[in-house]
């Protein structure tokens, strides 16, 4: 039997590892941590609405569905020329097929321990909320939300889940009727954070915005992070009694160390196939990999499970266990999110010939709890995938 070696048990890596072994392959899954942290419905975690546990999905239970091999390592470094992968624990291997879905790593600027993150290490979700239980203790304050750029890659942005998050605190301050008592302001470098998603979809931000008093501070790059505020290159400032700020990715150390094609954020470049450029058997994926398209291209879920799914199947075919053409994963890329607000959601879609956001008052907040259950329950294979998803 064919083996694969995949590294990184986020939804890349799962979703590569599920689908290797219905193609067939030996599967072996490394993974720093022990479960999958399914980072779209962690918006909820700092605000009190699901639990840690409902998030962090335990990656034996997948293993032990699928069929794979679980081994829980931390990959220390890479070398494409050698094809080997060292590890914390395990040494170093030889790998012939290894399939690369990481994630991205994040940019350092100044200060950032002096903010949070829901696009961080899981732990910071629970961290947020104690900072945020505690600020509701005393009564009143200043909230600032927002996100950095990449300028060697825009597609490593990651903006949503922040505007999610503050909309649904939002929520909750307003539910205790307190929501008076404090300052919610959202701030990024960009002119218009958001402007991926289209500019009808932009307007209608603009337009919740105002209906729910939230100031904004666009334009200004962002200097550093102190204790309590926000300092920008004007050297204005941004007071905060909570900063929550999801940097941009940009590519992990051991990979920017290693051998492999980069490009200038330290993505790994790739073929339409997945495949690395110019190392034979070796494939990328998700975060980790540099995508080519269209300029508002964005790093999403549901394109790495593309990826992934694409990647076993050419995988598949080049050694021999199927017929067929390869698949490309650039067809896929799409914006697609339903961005929950704690009472209600809006549906955002964006492809080559349309862009859209669909407010769905009340049904689309159900509906992205909904899609909690249907990702848990699908990837145990307890109920069926949906075409598409």
């Amino acid at each position: 039997m064919k083996h694969v070696l995949i590294i990184g048990g986020g939804i890349a890596g799962v979703e590569a590892a599920i689908h290797y072994r219905k193609e067939g392959f030996e599967v072996e899954l490394i993974s720093d941590r022990p479960y999958l942290f399914i980072y779209p419905i962690a918006i909820w975690i700092p605000v009190g609405t699901t639990a840690f546990e409902n998030v962090a999905f335990p990656l034996d239970k997948l293993a032990k569905r699928h069929t794979f091999t679980l081994t829980l390592d931390r990959v220390t470094a890479i070398n494409a020329h050698t094809k080997s992968v060292t590890l914390e624990k395990g040494g170093e291997r030889t790998v012939s097929h290894l399939v690369i879905a990481v994630g991205a790593g994040k940019m350092q600027p100044v200060g950032i321990e002096h903010t949070l993150s829901i696009c961080g290490a899981p732990e910071q979700s629970l961290l947020l909320k104690e900072k945020i239980d505690a600020l509701i203790r005393r009564g009143s304050g200043k909230i600032a939300f927002g996100f950095g750029g990449n300028p060697n890659d825009s597609s490593a942005v990651r903006g949503g889940p922040g505007f999610e998050l503050f909309f649904n605190l939002h929520h909750r301050l307003t539910t205790l009727g307190i929501r008076d008592n404090y300052e919610m302001t959202f701030f990024a470098p960009m002119a218009e954070p958001g402007v991926r998603m289209g500019k009808k979809a932009l307007k209608l931000m603009e337009t919740l915005f105002k209906k729910n008093r939230f100031a904004s501070r666009y334009g200004k790059k962002i200097t550093r992070f102190e204790e309590n505020r926000v300092v920008f290159e004007d050297e204005s400032t941004l007071e905060s009694d909570l900063t929550m700020f999801i940097p941009a990715g940009n590519g992990q150390l051991f990979i920017k160390e290693s051998d492999l094609p980069l490009n200038n954020a330290g993505f790994i470049r790739i073929n339409d196939y997945c495949e690395i450029e110019g190392v034979e058997g070796w494939y990328a994926i998700g975060d980790a990999s540099a995508l080519e398209g269209p300029d508002w291209k964005a790093k999403q879920g549901h394109i790495a499970e593309v990826m992934a799914r694409n990647c076993a199947h050419n995988s598949a075919i080049a050694y021999g266990l199927k017929n067929g053409d390869k698949k490309s994963y650039r067809k896929h890329l799409t914006i697609l999110c339903l961005m929950d607000m704690g009472k209600a959601a809006g549906f955002v879609y964006r492809d080559t010939s349309k862009a859209m956001m669909i407010p769905l008052p009340i049904v689309g907040h159900w509906l992205k709890i909904g899609w909690g259950w249907y990702y848990k329950l699908s990837k145990m294979a307890y109920i069926p995938r949906l075409p598409g998803m």
